[in-house]
């Protein structure tokens, strides 16, 4: 599982305000957050998440990270925060709260 390293920093004002997390991937996660990146089948979803971790991985800055990918920094921090907490795991799309879409195809009983 990734390493994980916050830093909560107390401002002239008293909040908080937390700075990055440091991703840190070993050997085999490296092998496969690239083979995830690269490959065709892939959703672009969890490709542009791989390509992400891999950049924090190799000490990029988040700001830097969202204007090579197109993406924000919130989703940068976002899934840098997930790789941390959870390893591969944790760039799975989570099950969305509310009902599950419902088959519009009926069956006829005869």
């Amino acid at each position: 599982m990734g390493a994980v390293e916050v830093v909560v920093i107390a401002s002239d004002d008293g909040s908080l305000m937390p700075t990055r997390v440091d991703v840190v991937v070993d050997e085999q996660q490296r092998e496969v957050l690239e083979r995830w990146a690269r490959r065709p089948k892939s959703a672009q979803a969890l490709a542009l998440r791989c390509r992400i971790v891999l950049a924090a991985a190799d000490g990029e800055r988040s700001k830097d990270i969202a204007e090579r990918l197109g993406c924000t920094r919130s989703t940068v921090g976002k899934w840098r925060g997930r790789f941390a907490e959870r390893g591969l795991d944790g760039l799975h799309d989570e099950p969305r709260p509310g009902k599950r879409a419902r088959s519009p195809i009926k069956t006829l009983s005869g």
